[in-house]
């Protein structure tokens, strides 16, 4: 475990961040992302849940093979679409 360190709050372009040294991702398994929120007077960093859309590929498949993926709205062409040559 790492003990406590301090470190400065730099200006990143219109924002300021802190840089997390290395060690303190790897301990905690971070890697590109993080949750973040405010508990009580410190700024919590936390393991993503779950991945940004964490099983889409797999419902689109279900929803496909069930037949019920047609078109909400229905097919509708652009003003200049006999214009396309394919």
């Amino acid at each position: 475990m790492i003990d406590l360190m301090k470190t400065t709050i730099r200006k990143m372009g219109n924002s300021q961040g802190v840089l997390i040294p290395k060690p303190f991702l790897a301990q905690l398994g971070l890697e590109n992302e993080v949750e973040m929120n405010v508990e009580d007077d410190a700024i919590v960093l936390r393991r993503p849940r779950s991945r940004v859309r964490e099983g889409w590929a797999e419902a689109s498949k279900s929803i496909a093979a069930s037949g019920d993926d047609k078109l909400v709205m229905g097919e509708f062409a652009n003003d200049d679409d006999s214009e396309l040559e394919w």
